[in-house]
């Protein structure tokens, strides 16, 4: 079993970053946390750790995928190996900086996940 800190964030993939950024703010009182680009805006809901990624990808809307957070020590390759002994598969890993590792895996419906 991975022990994880729960659910990190969710990225969504929109067709308009600008009216989906609108209604997070205005229903859910979701704050700008940061940009990436101008297609991507990382939005925080208040009072929580919680972060939804709203990506402007012209096409349909759709879960890109969701992130859970490891616990400290969870050991990244060993994650990886109980997840592809459950059914699973690594998708992607890499650091998105100097030692901030990470890895998108599938489950077996191919849902993506962030490690």
């Amino acid at each position: 079993m991975i022990l994880t800190g729960g659910l990190n964030h969710i990225h969504l993939n929109v067709a308009d970053l600008r009216r989906s950024l609108l209604f997070y703010q205005r229903v859910f009182g979701a704050r700008e946390a940061f940009r990436v680009g101008d297609e991507m805006a990382f939005l925080q809901l208040p009072g929580t750790e919680d972060v939804i990624t709203l990506h402007e990808v012209g096409g349909a809307a759709a879960v890109e995928h969701f992130g859970l957070l490891r616990n400290e020590g969870v050991d990244l390759d060993g994650a990886i190996a109980e997840i592809e002994a459950a059914g699973g598969r690594l998708i992607e890993r890499g650091e998105h900086a100097p030692g901030v590792a990470y890895a998108y895996v599938a489950d077996p419906d191919g849902y993506t996940i962030e490690l």
